[in-house]
């Protein structure tokens, strides 16, 4: 993503040549980041939840168009055609979906530098895509390949087709599909293509207009086609977002709660990817060489439409998971890339410096003292970061070109950040409540427990899921029904309305109509005293489950 400070339709800027020493050391520290990071993350419980449930839902009959993953259609689909490829154990399967997420942003990133190049000098197109390419690739495991991640990759494909075309018109038709796929991704995610269009009129307002006249009935069409081709689509349009207990919509609106929230929310995200600390001092430092106060207005307003509007979508939700707000952090490092680029004459040293030392804040956050380890101090830090680009804006001097190759490479250190077996898996609150390392070790201890599982069920057996997603996905025994993972049924636990929608009533009737053999109960996730009462008489009349035990809460139950 990004845009230029020059004026509007302005011809192309001249090209400065690289030097041939300090460039391919930032390529090669960048490779190695994403080489280790695609071969140790693995992905994150949702993504295990969809493709469970794709998968179990596959084995019963039923295409991605008509299993329930809680995430819609076209976004069911990328996720089957990632895995159709993949064969063999857990890990391998996933690796080879880690390298397709990150072939993807390659070519998302390497479209957006084309593009880019037409209209910025090749320093700044190639620092810009780079940093865009790097947050996406090198993001936490709670972001990669979840649909807000997926629509913000769709969206720079847009941006790529919007500005790289020659002609305005088959540009905007170009752009129209990625852009109409964005939204399509999980709805929400319509904000992501609208701020797609708004980095498209900061550098040229008639394309904007062009694809925003393309893209808004495109992606009607688009949904419009997911209804007729999935024969529940519409019935689990109205009924997802029913089953959200955060929503806006049940929770009211209460200003001091939520500007309370936001505060702690964007600190927590800013220590999962520190880039986004520097977003107000890369702004500083385009708007410092912008023409024009019209112009910098302009910037300026966008900016801040583009920061709210990424709040909001996560406020409205009011789930605040991190990955709710990836587009803002791919925002933040586009900014940085287009800011650090395309800086004249001395390149942004202490803003750099500022950059490298960033880049160890999220392993030095998890070992701070308690103290330290609040929202106040990341806020501080992102002071900090302002603080220095606005030094380098009143010192900019003359300076070799290696120098601008430094600062991109301390970019890379910023942006693999998030990878590191210290760096935190979340942060709520300040607080740190697990590593990558923990998460690993989880996921360590979810498969020991998926073997003890499946060692107490017949081979190709069929099971009904009353457990959560990543139980599903390890223990890999085909479902019988649309619905491999009980969702509808668990929220009956939390919002007694649920029991009375269809698509409950639909994954009710899997527990006792043609039931499977056996299910798998989670009490800690599906705790049947709290259920719906007519759901409870339903499981206890179907299935024996043994006793509960001390240390082990998901077992296996027999059909009568």
């Amino acid at each position: 993503m990004a845009t230029t400070t020059a004026p509007v339709d302005a011809p192309a800027a001249a090209r400065v040549r690289r030097s041939p020493l300090w460039w391919p050391a930032v390529a090669v520290t960048a490779a190695a980041a994403v080489g280790y990071t695609v071969l140790t993350r693995r992905l994150t419980g949702d993504l295990q939840y969809v493709l469970g449930a794709l998968r179990l839902g596959g084995d019963a009959g039923y295409s991605p168009s008509e299993v329930f993953t809680h995430r819609p259609f076209f976004y069911r689909w990328f996720i089957a055609l990632l895995d159709m490829p993949t064969a063999g154990g857990v890990v391998v399967r996933e690796t080879v979906i880690e390298i397709e997420g990150a072939l993807l942003v390659a070519a998302a990133a390497f479209a957006l530098y084309t593009a880019l190049l037409r209209r910025v000098t090749a320093r700044e197109a190639a620092v810009t895509a780079g940093a865009t390419g790097l947050v996406l690739v090198l993001a936490p495991r709670t972001d990669f390949l979840q649909p807000e991640w997926t629509a913000v990759v769709l969206t720079v494909l847009g941006l790529a087709a919007a500005l790289g075309v020659t002609r305005p018109w088959p540009a905007a038709l170009l752009a129209a599909l990625p852009l109409g796929l964005a939204v399509m991704m999980k709805y929400s995610t319509a904000s992501t293509a609208a701020f797609g269009i708004l980095l498209v009129w900061a550098v040229d307002r008639g394309r904007a207009v062009r694809v925003a006249l393309v893209a808004v009935p495109g992606a009607l069409a688009l949904f419009a086609l997911s209804v007729l081709v999935g024969s529940h689509e519409w019935q689990w349009t109205e009924d997802m977002p029913r089953i959200n207990q955060s929503a806006l919509s049940r929770t009211g609106i209460r200003p001091g709660f939520i500007l309370e929230r936001s505060v702690d929310f964007l600190a927590d995200r800013a220590v999962l990817t520190p880039v986004l600390l520097l977003l107000p001092g890369a702004l500083v430092l385009i708007l410092a060489r912008a023409r024009g106060r019209a112009r910098r207005l302009e910037l300026l307003t966008i900016a801040a439409l583009i920061g709210f509007g990424a709040l909001a979508v996560v406020v409205v939700q009011g789930n605040w998971f991190p990955y709710h707000a990836v587009q803002l952090t791919v925002v933040a490092a586009a900014t940085w890339g287009l800011a650090v680029g395309g800086a004249k004459g001395s390149p942004p040293w202490c803003f750099g410096a500022v950059s490298l030392l960033y880049g160890a804040l999220p392993v030095l956050y998890t070992h701070a003292p308690d103290g330290l380890r609040r929202p106040a101090t990341v806020w501080a830090l992102g002071l900090v970061a302002l603080l220095a680009a606005v030094v380098d804006v009143r010192l900019r001097r003359p300076a070799p070109a290696r120098s601008a190759a430094l600062v991109a490479l301390a970019g890379v250190v910023c942006l693999a950040g998030p990878v590191w077996p210290d760096s935190p898996h979340l942060v709520q609150h300040g607080k740190v409540s697990s590593t990558s390392a923990s998460f690993l070790r989880n996921t360590e201890r979810k498969e020991a427990d998926a073997d003890r599982l499946r060692a107490r069920i017949p081979a190709g057996a069929k099971v009904l899921y009353l457990a959560f997603g990543d139980t599903t996905y390890y223990v890999d025994h085909p479902a019988q029904c649309r619905y491999p993972i009980a969702t509808f049924l668990q929220r009956s636990r939390f919002l007694p309305d649920v029991a009375r929608l269809k698509s409950f009533r639909e994954n009710a009737d899997c527990v006792d109509h043609d039931p499977a053999p056996y299910a798998i109960l989670d009490r800690a996730w599906f705790r049947l005293a709290y259920v719906d009462p007519g759901l409870r008489a339903r499981v206890e009349a179907t299935y024996d489950c043994p006793p509960l035990t001390k240390g082990a809460p998901t077992v296996v139950c027999t059909r009568k």
